[in-house]
């Protein structure tokens, strides 16, 4: 089940949250009404790890080498472990999965490998140690 990392710093206008667990981080950032506007769903982190990306105004992009799981398999993965996410996380997150999968050929790779940001790294690491 994905749980709450607390004590992450915003990013303003908007807040960042951290959702983990042994398969996914999850990234999320929030206006201050709440909506979603922007995440990062990182997978495979103890393996090749890769993130799909998706912000309200750019769409999605996806990072990392192309493996053999589809994106509906990531997508029940997902809806497997999000049930101890707020809800309309787990809403938009679901949505934009399943969104994903039915474009998966369309939706560019930046990188072949995922890159976290600074900040990602040192909580990720933090984590896996807590974990």
């Amino acid at each position: 089940m994905l749980h709450e990392i607390v004590g992450l710093a915003d990013e303003p206008p908007a807040k960042r949250r951290w959702f983990h667990d042994d398969y996914f981080d999850l990234f999320v950032w929030q206006t201050a009404d709440g909506d979603v506007i922007h995440f990062q769903l990182c997978y495979g982190i103890h393996t090749s790890e890769q993130a799909l990306v998706w912000h309200r105004q750019g769409g999605f992009f996806h990072d990392g080498i192309e493996r053999d799981e589809s994106a509906e398999a990531i997508a029940g993965r997902f809806d497997a472990v999000a049930s101890t996410l707020p809800k309309m996380i787990r809403q938009i997150v679901g949505a934009r999965l399943r969104e994903f999968g039915a474009q998966t050929r369309e939706i560019p790779h930046r990188r072949r490998e995922f890159r976290r940001a600074a900040w990602q790294k040192r909580l990720a690491t933090g984590a896996r140690k807590a974990g």
